[in-house]
């Protein structure tokens, strides 16, 4: 993300108007992104209010680069996130592929 002009003060949780004002967004946005990015899920309190964390405005700070910078649509946005999150996290091998590389292994070690 190349949003660097928001400095997000080190603190473990944010109050909605916090992050609001953060965004410099109102806090109905930040709500409808909540129902529209999976990702985003703020702790409630008893009360239900909601407490963002620090990765949760890290966030909402990258969606609204993708959607008022770069144009996105929320679908678009979406599509960008979870493949940019499958380049980052590539699927585990397949535990047969494993299996065949500790059988190479053990192969090669037996030799000596």
């Amino acid at each position: 993300m190349k949003n660097t002009s928001v400095i997000i003060p080190d603190k473990f949780y944010f109050k909605i108007g916090e992050v609001a004002d953060l965004l410099d967004l109102p806090t109905h946005v930040l709500r409808f992104w909540e129902s529209e990015f999976s990702k985003i899920k703020p702790k409630r309190t008893s009360a239900g209010q909601r407490l963002y964390r620090k990765k949760d405005v890290e966030r909402l700070l990258e969606i609204k680069y993708l959607l008022y910078e770069k144009k996105y649509t929320i679908s678009g946005a979406k599509n960008y996130l979870k493949t940019r999150r499958a380049q980052q996290h590539p699927q585990a091998p397949a535990f047969d592929e494993i299996l065949n590389e500790l059988a190479v292994i053990r192969q090669l070690l037996e030799r000596y």
